[in-house]
Order: C-alpha cells, then structure tokens, then sequence
C-alpha cells in the first residue's frame, strides 16, 4: 500500500503565507507525478499545480506567480509555498500522486486533504 500525508495546513490572514507538505510512504517502486489539488464546499475539485518526475510544473491561472510546487525525491515529499493568499484560496488541499508500487500496476493515490482557511 501507498499513504500520502499532507501536514501544513492552517489559518492565514490575506497576504499572507503558508507551506504545505506531502508525503509518500509505503511500497513505492516509482514516484511519477505529483500535485497538489483544492476544494471548496459547493465546488468540484479542482488541479492547483503539478510538478512531473523529471520537475516539470504546471499551475492554474488562479496561483500563477504566487504558488510554487517542489519535490524533494529523496524525501518522497512534494511542496507548495503558498504566498499573498487572498480569500478565495480557502479550501481544503489534497495531495494526489502517481505511484507505481512494487509488484503493481501504476495508480493514482490521494491524500486526506488539509484545510486552508484565509480570512480577509
């Protein structure tokens, strides 16, 4: 099995910071993707920013120029530093990772989720 544990969630006013990390544990014969995805009460979930194996990116327009994913592989640990949060950033935040585990095929796993909250 495959776990994902994502830590650094919190309360934040607007404009401020917060950095959020993920964790695989578990079988893992390969880390492939991972990302970092949000959702708000009423709304579908909804892709934030992705970072490839080879540490490719990728961000929604709404984060462009304030959110920044890494990985460290050594740790199995992908980031975001979440910086000049508005509002509208409130969501819960869930880490999804593509894994191929030993002796399987390859699958997508997703966190429980950490909750953001920025107040204005």
């Amino acid at each position: 099995q495959v776990q994902l544990v994502e830590s650094g969630g919190g309360l934040v006013q607007a404009g401020g910071s917060l950095r959020l990390s993920c964790a695989a544990s578990g079988s893992i014969r390969i880390l492939n993707a991972m990302g970092w995805y949000r959702q708000d009460p009423g709304n579908q979930r909804e892709p934030v920013a992705t970072i490839t194996s080879g540490g490719s990116t990728n961000y929604a327009d709404s984060v462009k120029g304030r959110f920044t994913i890494s990985r460290d592989s050594a740790k199995n640990t992908v980031y975001l530093q979440m910086n000049s949060l508005k509002p509208d950033d409130t969501a819960v935040y869930y880490c999804r990772a593509v894994v191929t585990p030993l002796g399987g095929p390859t699958i997508g796993v997703w966190g429980k989720g950490t909750l953001v909250t920025v107040s204005s």
